[in-house]
């Protein structure tokens, strides 16, 4: 074989190793995006692998090459669910162009839409998971709870800048205000799935921002 046809080898062989790993990748993605889903609507004790196995179309195998179990699956789910969290929670936040206060009611019109969106089937993963995981295993406890803090963080700083603004009272506690707000609102959240209303969310909104805004 001269060099021509050697480096042509070459050449194919990087190709398809290439093409197998962004298979790999794909399938990986469409398991982990199918486990959120079904995770934030029915937990993840009720959802079995059987059934996140059958909407992707792969096999049992394939799973097991990327998770070695359920609970490796359910901390990957989590982990994707809080990277895609963070980036619609920068997008509302980081918006500059509008008030303090009005960044976070527009995360909280955001959820709604989100809410209806899908008709009340979809909640909190994070929420859901706490009531449901954070008992049983002590990773997940403490994924979750660093979740929840890291939002906490975000609202703190959009509080911080309601004060500064003078939005909200200076004797205000932003970051007791944020850690109110989180508690409050995955009730709200869970209140509103259950009954399939937004009342419960705009009832805890309207309470919430007539006591914080000056």
């Amino acid at each position: 074989m001269n060099q021509t046809n050697s480096s042509l080898e070459t050449e194919k062989t990087v190709r398809n190793r290439q093409t197998r790993a962004t298979g790999r990748a794909d399938t990986r993605r469409a398991l982990v995006w199918c486990g959120t889903e079904l995770l934030t609507e029915r937990g993840f004790q009720v959802t079995g692998i059987d059934e996140v196995l059958k909407r992707v179309g792969v096999p049992k195998g394939s799973f097991y090459h990327f998770f070695k179990s359920k609970d490796e699956f359910g901390a990957a789910v989590i982990e994707n669910y809080v990277e895609y969290y963070a980036r619609k929670m920068d997008r509302i936040f980081d918006d500059h162009s509008c008030s303090p206060l009005t960044r976070l009611k527009t995360f909280v019109e955001n959820a709604k839409h989100g809410m209806t969106k899908f008709d009340f089937k979809r909640g909190c993963l994070i929420g859901n998971l706490g009531q449901e995981l954070a008992s049983l295993d002590n990773q997940f406890r403490l994924q979750l709870e660093a979740v929840l803090v890291s939002w906490e963080e975000r609202v703190t700083a959009c509080l911080q800048d309601a004060m500064a603004a003078g939005e909200i009272g200076k004797d205000n506690d932003p970051q007791a205000l944020s850690r109110f707000f989180w508690i409050g609102w995955e009730g709200a959240i869970l209140r509103s799935k259950l009954t399939r209303s937004l009342a419960p969310i705009d009832q805890f909104v309207q309470l919430y921002f007539s006591k914080i805004a000056v």
